[in-house]
């Protein structure tokens, strides 16, 4: 049997959502959620998400699956489009929750999150950055985490949203 772990998630939402659909596919993220607990041992998997009204059976629909969500106001662009970067709130919490877990795995193509993983990693508390497509993320990351890094492009025979 295998130890149970105190492995904490910090899930950058948007990036996950959009590099996925880029791939072709839909996240199912129930299986999402029991893959990341069965394979990384993670007990808490924060998801970081710009808050938009009307998402609201989005949002219920991840606190189900087993998620917390952590909402960033959002703008509207003048080209319509919908912005709430979450990088912030994501680090800040990482930091916050640094002696609550063993390992954190950061899902994420993002460089932005790079000095996170270096400093999670200087640490010995970086269990993988696990980046959603291998074809479209930051090279700042690879860096960052060294051998701790794995892709999810293989996953969708598994994770895939039917």
């Amino acid at each position: 049997m295998k130890k149970p772990q105190n492995n904490y998630a910090f899930i950058d939402g948007q990036n996950l959502n959009l590099s996925i659909q880029e791939l072709g596919w839909k996240l199912d993220f129930r299986k999402f959620r029991v893959y990341l607990s069965e394979k990384y041992g993670v007990i808490t998997a924060y998801y970081f998400i710009g808050f938009v009204e009307g998402n609201n059976d989005l949002y219920v629909s991840l606190q189900s699956a087993g998620y917390i969500l952590i909402f960033k106001p959002t703008l509207k662009l003048s080209n319509g489009k919908v912005k709430g970067n979450v990088d912030a709130e994501l680090v800040l919490q990482a930091m916050i929750d640094l002696n609550k877990y063993q390992q954190a795995l950061i899902v994420t193509g993002d460089g932005d999150f790079a000095c996170l993983a270096a400093y999670l990693r200087k640490a010995d508390k970086l269990q993988c950055v696990l980046v959603p497509n291998m074809y479209k993320y930051s090279a700042l990351l690879k860096k960052a985490a060294q051998k701790r890094i794995a892709f999810m492009n293989d996953l969708k025979k598994k994770m895939e949203y039917k």
